[in-house]
């Protein structure tokens, strides 16, 4: 039963949707583990793509194509998976900071981090730096990534830290930082947890930072 298993996480790398759905219901029709279905078909597909954005050789379209694929799957699976009670690996919240309507850097990352069994929950763009505080201890996320694409929105960075820092909620959460103009030594600077230059690496360091 391994073929179905190779053939959903090569489909979700060719980003086919209705062919995913169908071969993941295929596979638990067959009586597939759904957990196996979704680490060794639709993340490891996820995983290659993300190896191969990495090394340029393939872009962001493809990516989306893929994380799209890869939802399908998982929208099949998820009430098996919750009725196995597989664990999501914890909850991340992700937004790009106030002032900054840029979201592609952003979508990519929460489908990284979705592609390495992470909950997600997307504040979206323009967000204000108490609600990046207030979802995060809404949610329990241990992971909190924020997005700033322009030079006049890295400020805002700085004041996303310090909020978590006046509100005494800090040591509690692990703040991951991305976005063209950034970089490892502003990151230091704020006194943010994590930079990471690409939307793959992003994903790894979350899981590290998570373990």
């Amino acid at each position: 039963m391994k073929e179905i298993i190779e053939e959903i996480s090569a489909l979700l790398q060719q980003g086919r949707v209705p062919k995913v759905k169908e071969k993941v219901q295929e596979a638990l029709d067959a009586g597939l583990d759904p957990k196996e279905i979704l680490e060794e078909g639709l993340l490891a597909g996820m995983d290659v793509i993300g190896g191969k954005f990495k090394r340029n050789e393939v872009f962001v379209p493809q990516v989306l194509i893929a994380a799209k694929a890869m939802n399908s799957g998982v929208e099949i699976l998820k009430p098996r998976l919750i009725g196995a009670g597989v664990e999501s690996k914890g909850n991340a919240i992700i937004g790009t900071v106030k002032g900054d309507l840029h979201d592609i850097g952003k979508n990519l990352v929460k489908m990284m981090l979705e592609g390495k069994g992470l909950n997600v929950v997307d504040l979206g763009v323009d967000v204000p730096a108490d609600r990046f505080v207030e979802a995060a201890l809404e949610h329990d996320a241990k992971i909190v990534c924020c997005s700033a694409l322009l030079t006049t929105t890295m400020g805002e960075l700085r004041h996303v830290v310090e909020t978590f820092q006046e509100k005494g909620v800090r040591s509690q959460f692990k703040i991951m930082i991305g976005g063209a103009p950034v970089n490892q030594a502003f990151c230091d600077s704020i006194n943010a947890d994590c930079y990471t230059p690409d939307a793959a690496t992003a994903a790894e360091a979350a899981l590290s930072l998570l373990s």
